[in-house]
């Protein structure tokens, strides 16, 4: 982590009455989406209240070897140059595919014009160039683990 972002951390932690080392481990940091464009206008949607949910492949966190998100954890959003932006918490972690999302939880995602149209084929563009680069494939069944959020410091 930069020290922009230890310091931006610092300061929400010392807001939360955490002294030093003594806080939480489970914060990760980084932006949405994959474009300078898309990743600077979610941090904004998220530091509005707008975007209140994400998602990802459930494979994808197996084949980066890195943890599902918990009920609780952390994550600094940055835009694409990695300044932060703001702090979520997470609140509600889930298990769907693909095909199953439903239009409550695109209009939460709150990108485009919020609806399941828009966002299954957003997403749907999303995780084919995704599972092209983690050479996996994907289709309409496959597993995605939703997130929903709520923005604790910006």
């Amino acid at each position: 982590m930069s020290p922009l972002l230890k310091n931006y951390l610092d300061r929400y932690l010392a807001t939360q009455g955490f002294i030093d080392d003594n806080h939480p481990k489970n914060i990760s940091f980084g932006y949405f989406c994959s474009d300078e464009q898309s990743a600077n206008q979610c941090a904004q949607l998220v530091l509005a209240g707008i975007k209140t949910a994400t998602c990802s492949l459930k494979d994808g966190y197996e084949k980066a070897n890195e943890p599902i998100p918990k009920i609780g954890n952390l994550h600094i959003v940055t835009d694409w140059s990695a300044n932060p932006i703001c702090i979520i918490q997470v609140i509600e972690v889930s298990e769907k595919a693909f095909n199953q999302v439903d239009e409550r939880f695109a209009y939460l995602e709150g990108e485009g014009d919020r609806s399941l149209n828009y966002w299954r084929k957003a997403h749907r563009d999303f995780f084919e160039r995704e599972c092209q680069l983690l050479d996996m494939s994907f289709n309409e069944n496959s597993l995605l683990v939703l997130e929903r959020f709520k923005l604790v410091y910006y």
